[in-house]
Parts: structure tokens; sequence; C-alpha cells
């Protein structure tokens, strides 16, 4: 008797396992070296963000919705203004990506580099060479204000460019 219950139980407990399914994982558009089966160009050499040899401020920054990465009409006009400059041009841009304060710092820089990201296919399809386009994300560590009001966030909901010298 004391077999025959240790039996079942192991029983149950290997068909009740074998139900289990596997919760899919969420596909964000990025995959390894592509971005929404575009390819990603490579890392500028000797180059970041913040670096002497990157311009910055010379396009004004699209700003986004609260917790969105898609870029709206609205700011548009700032990425076809962008577009207009690099095309036809050698000239490399790295996008950054930034967030208000609110969330953790693993979702922020998530929420950051899908926003650089959507900004860097905007410009692809806008026909700028995607070998010449980078991102990298800051999520809210580098806040254009640090003031935490809603008019402070709705500036750090941001990806701004910066021109390779």
């Amino acid at each position: 008797m004391k077999t025959l219950s240790i039996t079942l139980i192991i029983a149950a407990t290997l068909v009740l396992s074998a139900c289990h399914k596997k919760k899919p994982k969420e596909f964000a558009g990025v995959d390894g070296d592509f971005v929404n089966s575009t390819p990603l160009g490579e890392r500028f050499e000797g180059s970041n963000f913040f670096s002497e040899t990157v311009a910055r401020g010379k396009f004004s920054p699209v700003h986004f919705g609260y917790d969105s990465y898609v870029v709206s009409p609205e700011e548009t006009s700032k990425v076809q203004s962008v577009a207009q400059s690099l095309k036809g041009s050698s000239s490399k841009v790295i996008i950054a990506g930034f967030t208000d304060e609110r969330g953790t710092q693993e979702y922020n820089r998530g929420l950051g580099e899908r926003r650089a990201q959507a900004v860097r296919q905007s410009l692809i399809d806008s026909g700028v060479n995607a070998d010449l386009i980078q991102t990298v994300s800051f999520g809210s560590e580098m806040p254009a204000d640090p003031a935490s009001t809603e008019q402070a966030w709705a500036l750090n909901r941001r990806a701004e460019f910066g021109v390779v010298k």
C-alpha cells in the first residue's frame, strides 16, 4: 500500500509538471544585432555621447508621452529635420534615450533604449543610412530638469541627438 501511494504521488507530480506552460517572452523589437529586422550599426570607436568628439544640441530633442516610446505626430517634424540634414551625408549620429525619474532603474534604461530605437527607426524610414546611427540609453540618470514636477518630467522624457565630429 505504501509503495502504491508513493508511485501515485510521483505519477501525479510528473503529470502536473508536464502541464506547466512556459510564458512566451515579450518581443520588444530588439533582437541581438537587429531592431525590427534592421541591422544595428557598428559602435563608433572612440566616441560616446558625452565625448568632445560629439556635438550635442545641434538638433531639438524628441519628447515622448508618459511610459511611451512612440514618436508622436507632433514630434515627427523634429525627426524629419534631422533626417534631411543626415541624408546623403557621411555624418554619424548617436541617439540617446532618457526617461523621467518614475520607475525602476532597469525599467527606465529599457524604456530609454526603446525611445532611442524608435527615433533610429524613424530616421532609417526617412532614408538615413542605418550604419551611421548608434543608440544609447541613460534612463533617468541625466535629467534635463531635476525637479519632480509634471513639467520637468515631460522635459526628461526625450531622445537627444549627438553628431560625431
